[in-house]
């Protein structure tokens, strides 16, 4: 991610991304572009989504998003996760960003990995409805899912089991099994 240096108000930021062919993303005060990914952190990505996907089916009450719909907590941050989903009827209001997800997941790459495992989860952690964070690495079959252990409270403790090749990759907040190989499917 490369930063604008200048400080933006959330307003500011939202405006200027409203106006911008490209996406960015803002934590406190700081606004950044974001990176283009790579063929394979784009299959990832699908895969994960398209596994949601099956398993919510014809579900009216929760919703998966894209890299393309922003999560943000009370103008603190907006992030563009890789794969979110969202069970509050409160996040129907706004198209463009929700602020109550379940599952956040993140596909790593060698720009964004260390943020993604530390900052950018510590602000995670401040949304009370989010269950479970999901890092997906690009290099290996490695899934991490980090889990929080005492529901709706942002002070709450996380636990993280780690999965392999030949695992089952357990998405908790969703009550999913899925193969890791099927994470990994297609990839070069």
């Amino acid at each position: 991610m490369i930063a604008i240096p200048n400080l933006f108000k959330a307003a500011e930021y939202l405006q200027l991304e409203q106006q911008s062919p490209h996406r960015h993303e803002f934590r406190q005060g700081l606004v950044c572009a974001m990176a283009g990914g790579t063929d394979n952190h784009d299959r990832i990505a699908f895969n994960v989504l398209r596994a949601i996907d099956d398993h919510l089916g014809d579900r009216a009450d929760c919703r998966f998003y894209s890299g393309n719909v922003k999560v943000a907590h009370q103008d603190r941050f907006y992030y563009y996760p890789d794969a979110f989903v969202t069970c509050d009827p409160r996040d129907r209001a706004d198209r463009l960003v929700k602020r109550y997800p379940k599952l956040v997941v993140e596909v790593l790459s060698v720009s964004t990995q260390s943020f993604d495992q530390g900052d950018k989860f510590r602000d995670y952690q401040a949304i009370d409805s989010l269950e479970e964070y999901v890092l997906i690495s690009q290099d290996q079959q490695r899934v991490e899912c980090r889990r929080r252990l005492i529901a709706a409270s942002s002070d709450s403790a996380w636990a993280a089991d780690i999965y392999g090749p030949g695992e089952q990759v357990l998405l908790a907040s969703l009550g999913l099994q899925v193969p890791i190989a099927q994470l990994y499917r297609g990839l070069d």
